[in-house]
């Protein structure tokens, strides 16, 4: 054995023991031997294997199990399905094999998280809808597979830079919220962090370097902070820990971007944490209020900063009371305040603390949403990707809680209408739904309600769903409810337009053939036969002349066939583009393959991404469109880097959003900076004032983000001016 061979060996076995020494729960000496001889399993069915990093393969199985037992606090089973858990894919080993070795209950969990594997293609979204159908049985698939990708994500230096692109978008576009849903925060916050470290490297490390600059600062404030809220609760007799924690990287950057504002600008990047352990006899609300009254004793509230996930837990099972004070030198400061209880279901999770510790409470809100997963499972008729996108619905962040009209108390996201509570109530309310009234007050259904509000729906028989439903409607159950009665619909004219065609067929003793439909579907240019059925049931479709377009003749296959391969009507042959070589976009938009989506409007500069369909065209979208995160994440293999070369021909349309304090000719000065100053065509400017406040919308023709950024630089010089941000268009 070489030294090479016998510090791997070594290295694998303080892994191995180290993972025995890091279960949270107490290990039998029964369910040692089984680890034990799981890890052997796998150990020898992988021998030889190496990941891209180079390193043995069985080290990432271990890691995970490690990952499952000590973040996510989960027992045996979940152990030996993550030191398993490629063993049936990667190996000649069977699920049967497994069964017979280490039980049934383990070979289900390692059969859910095979069903994951890979990527969001199409496919994989297929996968994915399969193994959400064993998560209402055992939610532990889940929890596995998010240190599963954890351990990825953090040994994700070694993949290629389109991968990295691919697997990052993936992360944030599925698994991150999936870990918020479940309530595991810390791993929510790591694959946030991770995927914004492989996006966006530069970006990265620069908040990263600023933190780093105000750690000591931020140090020194906790301390200066913390001191006299330690006094305090010493003298009530609390049992507690405190500790100070920065805001994420990732929450830093999307709170930079959101709300267009510097790292300096950002006022509550710090939190503190205060941990009791309950006084007996004493409830736990009370407990967290009386030191809630204790720290606004010493320093002042902000009024819209406090919340109470304590008397309404989040739909996650957060319990937490949070405010947000005014510190020593003069910044906002977060206070987390939580139980010993509450804390651990915040830091382990929700799924792990009350599924597998014994605890018999009635329905939870984890239940009530692996309910409304099951609705979604129970659509054979969705499209894999549309399920996909409606999965991913269902991990909204934010609830606001409304109350029916006999005050029976409802959970929805935040930014839920009307159209979306009456869904949620039953699908017939919704269907028929016509309005509301909030609060005694008549509104339309397309009004966005909020925390508190008392509902009533008001409905009407003759009312159906429309199309324009879709746009205000944000919860998965209403837009696949809204869809599912246009399919009902669908279905009804494909029947009539079957059964109309065949009768017409019939009149002209010609069968309903392959190769009849085939000419009809050409002849009018659709795709399906169901399409063709749909369009005749709807009328769009006449068949008055159907026997005129029965009697033309096809083109002969071998003269079609010329004329592809050697006529004028030869279309433009593309070189297939070669995904692992950056593409460079130019201005001479004549000879490139490339076009600028329209929904995110690039321009050069722009961090940029392009989509290669399958005629070798590329669509090219800025990397943090969503709709390019969306691609990312489900066509991943279809991604190339681009970049921008340097030119000044082509100009871009570009929307700026303005806003300020109205004074006298501030219209006319910001024209003059725009037209006059620096020569830029303008589309289209609308200011509109208000109470002494103007806000506008700027339609410009500019070259790249240089300009784009200069001149941005100087409208914000204009006395009155108080922000420029850049909108989609």
């Amino acid at each position: 054995m070489d030294l090479q061979t016998e510090i791997e060996k070594r290295e694998i076995n303080d892994l191995f023991e180290d993972l025995l020494k890091s279960f949270t729960r107490h290990l039998t000496p029964e369910n040692e031997q089984l680890i034990r001889k799981a890890f052997m399993f796998a150990n020898t069915a992988h021998m030889g294997v190496r990941r891209k990093s180079g390193e043995p393969y069985i080290i990432h199985p271990l890691s995970v199990a490690k990952i499952v037992v000590s973040e996510i606090g989960l027992g045996t089973k979940s152990a030996l399905a993550a030191i398993l858990h490629d063993v049936v894919e990667d190996t000649e080993y069977t699920l049967l094999d497994i069964s017979n070795m280490f039980g049934e209950k383990v070979a289900s969990l390692v059969d859910g998280l095979t069903k994951l594997s890979g990527s969001f293609d199409s496919r994989q979204a297929v996968n994915f809808r399969k193994m959400l159908l064993t998560l209402s049985d055992d939610v532990r698939v889940i929890l596995i597979k998010l240190a599963d990708r954890l351990h990825n994500m953090r040994t994700l230096d070694s993949m290629p830079h389109n991968k990295q692109l691919k697997i990052s978008s993936e992360t944030l576009y599925i698994f991150a919220p999936l870990a918020h849903r479940l309530g595991l925060y810390a791993i929510k916050s790591e694959l946030e962090d991770l995927s914004l470290k492989f996006k966006y490297p530069e970006v990265y490390q620069q908040i990263e370097m600023k933190l780093h600059s105000a750690e000591e600062q931020i140090n020194y404030l906790v301390y200066d902070f913390a001191r006299p809220i330690q006094e305090k609760l010493h003298a009530e007799n609390f049992d507690f820990t405190i500790s100070g924690r920065p805001k994420s990287i990732y929450s830093i950057w999307n709170k930079m971007q959101t709300k267009n504002v510097t790292f300096d600008e950002i006022y509550d990047l710090l939190a503190v944490r205060i941990v009791i352990k309950s006084k007996e006899g004493i409830s736990e609300k009370r407990q967290c209020f009386d030191i809630l009254s204790l720290i606004t004793d010493i320093y002042t509230p902000k009024p819209d900063r406090i919340r109470d996930w304590i008397t309404i837990p989040k739909a996650n099972g957060y319990e937490a009371l949070h405010v947000t004070v005014m510190g020593p030198k003069g910044q906002w400061v977060e206070v987390q305040i939580r139980t010993e209880r509450m804390d651990e279901i915040a830091e382990r999770g929700f799924a792990a603390h009350y599924r597998y510790k014994g605890d018999g409470s009635t329905e939870n809100e984890l239940d009530k949403w692996l309910n409304k997963i099951r609705e979604l499972l129970k659509n054979p008729e969705s499209d894999a990707l549309d399920f996909l996108d409606e999965f991913k619905l269902n991990l909204y962040s934010q609830e606001i809680v409304i109350f029916t009209p006999k005050g029976e108390m409802k959970m929805l996201p935040k930014g839920a209408t009307v159209l979306d509570c009456a869904y949620d109530i039953h699908s017939e309310l919704g269907n028929h739904c016509i309005g509301a009234k909030v609060n005694h007050f008549l509104v339309p259904m397309s009004h966005v309600l909020k925390s508190g509000d008392q509902v009533e729906i008001l409905t009407s028989d003759k009312q159906l769903p429309k199309p324009s439903w879709i746009d205000f409607a944000i919860t998965a159950r209403a837009k696949t409810k809204i869809r599912d009665s246009f399919k009902q619909e669908q279905k009804k004219h494909i029947e009539e337009g079957r059964i109309q065609l065949t009768n017409q067929l019939e009149k002209l003793n010609v069968k309903v053939s392959a190769n009849t439909l085939k000419k009809l579907i050409n002849h009018y240019g659709l795709h399906t036969k169901e399409q063709l059925y749909a369009e005749i049931g709807m009328g769009l479709v006449s068949l008055d002349n159907l026997e005129t377009t029965l009697l033309e003749k096809s083109i002969n296959k071998f003269v079609k066939f010329w004329k592809l391969s050697f006529g004028g009507d030869k279309k433009d042959e593309y070189k297939k583009i070669d995904k692992q070589v950056p593409f460079l976009l130019t201005d001479n938009r004549k000879n490139d393959n490339y076009t600028l989506a329209l929904c995110c409007n690039p321009i050069p500069g722009d961090d940029v991404v392009g989509f290669v369909s399958d005629d070798q065209k590329i669509m090219i979208h800025n990397k943090s469109c969503s709709e390019a995160i969306k691609l990312m994440s489900s066509h991943g293999d279809d991604i190339v880097e681009a970049s921008w070369t340097k030119s000044k021909v082509m100009s871009y349309l570009i929307h700026l959003f303005i806003r300020g304090f109205d004074q006298q000719g501030i219209a006319n000065r910001i024209t003059n900076v725009i037209s006059n100053e620096y020569q830029i065509n303008m589309r289209s400017i609308s200011l509109e004032s208000h109470d002494g406040i103007f806000e506008g919308n700027l339609y410009l023709y500019v070259h790249n983000t240089d300009m784009l950024d200069t001149l941005v630089t100087k409208l914000l010089n204009i006395k009155g001016v108080d922000s420029v941000s850049r909108k989609d268009i």
